[in-house]
């Protein structure tokens, strides 16, 4: 499937499935983070009898061929409505068990998955303010409380707070707290002051994949702004270069969890090109041999010199083909 849109600064790794993905929506995004790797994994259903990885992150699952990693197949986790294991033909080995996967676009989701959504989805008039207090999510910190800001989404405006966090803006009206807004970092496009009919506003404007709203509020005296402005700006920054997406892994003492550094190929999943040419090989080459120091090294006819041995699969000759071939 082919992108028709620029998907940049846009959360869609969790909410579409696609199949052979350019190399570029193949690497992590920024809070993206890898939960597990398994290999080797076929893709029974569509890729039956080719070998290749699992790769399970905070906001999708990702396999591709270990081969040509060009064939590939991203799968939102909010697209998942079921999981079970059933009895299929395997290309490689036969009748055996696999985990099967229904995913679409329904209204079934996975509670923890959809529990997290307030991270990263815009909302309006939401139950996340209780007796005048935010509701604060597991990984979030409040920063700032801002009494005394004028919503001017009504020809009067409404006075109300601004509870700002380490990932998201909320504002909710004093007379009526259900009249509300949170307002995720990562759904923001900008934050600036402009002139209004009301005199200087601050102005918040959101993603047009995320709703496209405008909002302005006001401020007495106005040089309450400039601070405001500045704290906002910083803020969003500094969530833009390392985001907080609200899915974590509650690791249990009988499963280790993945090092760093043996994921780290993970970034870039496939080369441009989609296939396994000697940089992406010998990254995985490196990642499955550092817990045994001691391999030894064999002797290769090919290139008249001792190596390491090769992954089963692989050959020095179909390696190089890969590299050079146009």
């Amino acid at each position: 499937m082919k992108m028709s849109k620029s998907k940049k600064n846009i959360v869609w790794e969790d909410r579409e499935v696609l199949f052979d993905l350019p190399f570029n929506y193949l690497r992590l995004r920024l809070g993206e983070k890898v939960f597990d790797r398994i290999e080797p994994i076929e893709d029974t259903k569509g890729n039956s009898g080719s070998k290749g990885r699992l790769v399970v992150t905070n906001l999708r699952i990702i396999w591709h061929s270990l081969s040509s990693p060009r064939i590939n197949l991203s799968i939102g986790l909010n697209c998942f409505i079921s999981t079970s294991t059933k009895v299929v033909n395997s290309g490689l080995r036969g009748a055996t068990q696999a985990l099967y996967v229904l995913a679409g676009y329904g209204t079934n989701r996975y509670e923890a998955y959809a529990a997290s959504r307030m991270y990263r989805d815009l909302k309006l008039r939401g139950p996340f303010i209780n007796n005048k207090q935010l509701r604060v999510l597991p990984l979030e910190k409040i920063c700032l409380v801002e009494h005394g800001l004028w919503n001017l989404s009504s020809e009067s405006g409404n006075l109300g707070t601004m509870v700002v966090s380490n990932v998201r803006i909320v504002w909710y009206a004093d007379i009526n707290d259900m009249f509300n807004v949170s307002m995720p970092y990562i759904t923001i496009e900008s934050i600036s002051i402009r002139d209004s009919k009301f005199g200087n506003a601050l102005v918040i404007v959101i993603r047009p994949a995320c709703g496209g709203y405008v909002l302005g509020f006001r401020a007495d005296p106005h040089d309450r702004l400039g601070p405001l402005l500045k704290e906002l700006q910083t803020l969003h920054q500094a969530y833009s270069e390392k985001p907080v997406l609200g899915v974590e892994m509650n690791w249990g003492c009988e499963i280790s969890k993945p090092k760093q550094d043996e994921l780290e190929e993970l970034e870039e999943i496939g080369e441009p090109r989609g296939e396994m040419g000697p940089s992406l090989y010998l990254a995985s080459q490196q990642s499955h041999n550092k817990e045994d120091m001691d391999v030894q090294p064999v002797y290769s006819s090919y290139l008249g010199l001792a190596i390491e041995p090769l992954k089963p699969g692989f050959t020095l000759k179909s390696l190089f083909e890969v590299q050079t071939s146009t």
